[in-house]
């Protein structure tokens, strides 16, 4: 190559991709071109590509990454509490319920709300190239964006449940639940979250199983918001079945979608 940059021989606009992904990532020029070509010069799916690749470790330091952990930890536990976790939400700038936290634990593998051990800070920061507060701050966007990739989704919705409800419990809370789906539905704009809800403080009012959280997903997956193609004979659990006879009982369904139950 004689010195010259292989990105010469790209247009301004792959160019100019290709040093934002090196800035943000802190790739070589080499992995930057590899993983946009692999996604087409699409820019989130790059870096997907890059991220899911265990090289993207190589772009972190342990010994900084150490730092960042230990100034967010607790000082009478070798964890990250929720003090610590409220520290690093203000010095990133973002608020503690905005849903990039639950990426970011989802990343970690994180066991329990609230808290991270060294472990799981440490590795899962490492294994999408973060380690300082600036880099967390310029992946943010890039955690935004995989909500938008159904996978993805399905697994932080999946991971939500085990993440969110009390040490020892098999079942989550309702409040916890309740407020677990508004946060993830808000992304994925499913029209009936708020009739759910309703539903189930008026109705149910007992902790969920995992069976019933996992199925309301495929539910809102498989089943039109004006429940045209939903199947009474179907292998719903039953909570979601009285669902819809009480979205019917308060028209709210095939005829009568748009009607707020209540009114």
């Amino acid at each position: 190559m004689e010195g010259k940059s292989p990105i010469n021989k790209f247009g301004r606009g792959h160019r100019d991709k290709v040093q934002q992904f090196m800035a943000i990532t802190g790739a070589s020029e080499k992995a930057a071109v590899q993983a946009l070509k692999a996604s087409d010069w699409h820019l989130e799916g790059a870096f997907d590509v890059f991220y899911s690749q265990p090289q993207s470790k190589i772009h972190t330091d342990s010994r900084q990454l150490e730092e960042l952990y230990n100034k967010y930890k607790d000082p009478y536990l070798d964890m990250i509490m929720a003090d610590g976790i409220a520290r690093l939400c203000n010095d990133l700038q973002v608020d503690p319920q905005d849903i990039v936290m639950l990426v970011a634990s989802w990343h970690m593998k994180a066991a329990t709300m609230c808290e991270f051990s060294k472990q799981e800070f440490v590795g899962g920061l490492q294994s999408i190239g973060i380690d300082s507060l600036e880099k967390f701050q310029e992946r943010i966007p890039f955690m935004r964006s995989e909500l938008k990739d159904e996978q993805k989704f399905r697994e932080i919705y999946t991971f939500s449940f085990g993440w969110a409800k009390e040490k020892g419990q098999k079942s989550l809370a309702l409040d916890t639940a309740i407020g677990m789906w508004q946060l993830l539905f808000a992304e994925k704009h499913w029209p009936l979250v708020d009739h759910w809800c309703q539903f189930l403080q008026a109705r149910h009012n007992k902790a969920i199983s995992r069976d019933t959280w996992s199925q309301l997903l495929e539910f809102t997956r498989t089943v039109d918001s004006g429940l045209a193609n939903y199947d009474a004979e179907g292998a719903w659990p039953y909570l979601i079945d009285e669902f819809v006879d009480y979205l019917n009982e308060n028209g709210v369904g095939v005829d009568g979608f748009s009607r707020t139950i209540g009114a």
